[in-house]
């Protein structure tokens, strides 16, 4: 088993940190992984994305030309990123600010509204952390719970509340896709 996946968006909004804290939890279940950040010169609002390449074997190479799932949290992500996606392949989209839905036929898409309900559960910084958990929702890459530990051994006790709420967002974005079929633009 080999699976890439690209996750990208605007600098501030959590895309790395998607990608590295996948790759921390991926390595914790003993998989291979590559993680290959990416971002322009502005520290807030510029482009960042990151690929993340994991298996039960050595990687050759942690570029994928054609990923296996890709993940946008902004428009500008969903134009250049989706035509890369492998035929097949599942795309996440961040509804609360794409409102574009992909062109493409031969993929499944899952639009989360992110930014709403990281509001809900009272953490508006953890729109990412809501796209995580509608992500292993869906692919299964790893268990929830080794996802959470890696979380929050990465975020490490910047506040005591920090895990509680990224628990909540995380659960948040899970329990959304539990019962929704892709590619219907929800």
């Amino acid at each position: 088993m080999n699976v890439k996946t690209i996750f990208s968006g605007f600098g501030g909004q959590g895309v790395l940190m998607m990608g590295y804290s996948l790759a921390h939890g991926a390595m914790m279940h003993g998989f291979h992984v590559t993680y290959l950040p990416a971002y322009g010169a502005e520290m807030r609002g510029g482009t960042a994305n990151c690929t993340i390449s994991l298996g039960d074997e050595e990687i050759a190479s942690p570029i994928a030309s054609e990923p296996d799932y890709l993940v946008v949290m902004n428009a500008p992500s969903l134009y250049t990123f989706q035509n890369r996606l492998a035929k097949g392949g599942i795309l996440f989209l961040n509804a609360s600010i794409i409102e574009a839905r992909p062109t493409r036929k031969d993929i499944t898409f899952y639009a989360v509204p992110c930014a709403e309900m990281a509001e809900e559960v009272g953490n508006p910084r953890a729109a990412n952390v809501v796209m995580m958990g509608a992500f292993l929702q869906k692919t299964g890459i790893i268990r929830p719970e080794i996802y959470l530990k890696s979380l929050e051994t990465i975020m490490g006790s910047k506040k005591k509340t920090m895990p509680e709420s990224n628990r909540k967002a995380f659960d948040a974005g899970f329990r959304f896709l539990e019962s929704v079929n892709g590619g219907t633009g929800r």
